[in-house]
């Protein structure tokens, strides 16, 4: 858990980065990286999407020299949008579970399409896709780094990503508690058929054991997610 001066600092860095959510920086989302900027951790120049200019912008917030950006995490380049050939696209949802800004629509099975003003141009749809049916498309010419992206986007980009991690995280609880429900009834049923039929008692003691261990785990695990969740 991070001491209120790191996340006051990390918060500050957070709103400097363009919010693509790309982990081009090495870190998995905008968040951790800031978090890991403030840390001391990482460097201010991993980061392609802000370019040179996200570069300066940390140097000046920290204090630190102006370093240039580093070819490791990737180039600067204009910014792009994912298109999907949706005469190729089979319908695998694959890219919907990749976006992490909930950019892409569709349904099992059916065609999926790209929201463009919601797109920040990760590329994390473009290699899960089976069939290649996805390619980046420049939107902003010559203009790359904060040239080529606004704040007001950056924003609007957080917010969907943070709702986007918080939906996730609900989904995955309440298939928890759904699957919990289940072994609970399961171990009841157990219970009552051992009583119906003393000879399968062997049988039916080793099946309650693993159903009681699955809900000792899931119990242990959620657990885990609140106190998480509360740090």
């Amino acid at each position: 858990m991070l001491n209120s001066t790191v996340s006051s600092l990390a918060d500050r860095i957070e709103a400097l980065l363009p919010q693509t959510q790309c982990s081009k920086c090495g870190y998995p989302a905008c968040r951790p990286y800031a978090e890991a900027i403030a840390e001391d951790r990482a460097n201010i120049n991993q980061c392609p999407p802000g370019g040179q200019q996200g570069v300066v912008r940390l140097a000046q917030l920290l204090g630190k020299p102006v370093i240039p950006l580093n070819p490791d995490n990737g180039a600067e380049r204009p910014r792009p949008v994912a298109l999907i050939d949706e005469a190729v696209c089979i319908g695998c949802t694959l890219c919907i579970q990749a976006c992490p800004v909930d950019a892409i629509m569709g349904a099992a099975k059916q065609m999926h399409t790209v929201i463009n003003a919601l797109c920040t141009g990760c590329d994390l749809c473009v290699a899960p896709c089976p069939v290649d049916c996805i390619s980046m498309v420049n939107v902003t010419d010559t203009k790359t780094g904060w040239d080529a992206w606004t704040q007001q986007q950056a924003d609007d980009a957080r917010a969907r990503h943070d709702f986007r991690t918080l939906r996730l995280q609900r989904e995955k609880q309440e298939n928890d508690a759904r699957l919990a429900a289940k072994a609970a009834e399961k171990l009841k049923v157990l219970e009552s058929e051992s009583a119906a039929n003393p000879e399968q008692q062997a049988e039916q003691a080793r099946k309650k054991a693993i159903i009681q261990a699955a809900i000792e785990r899931a119990r242990l695990k959620k657990e885990q997610q609140i106190k998480d969740d509360q740090t």
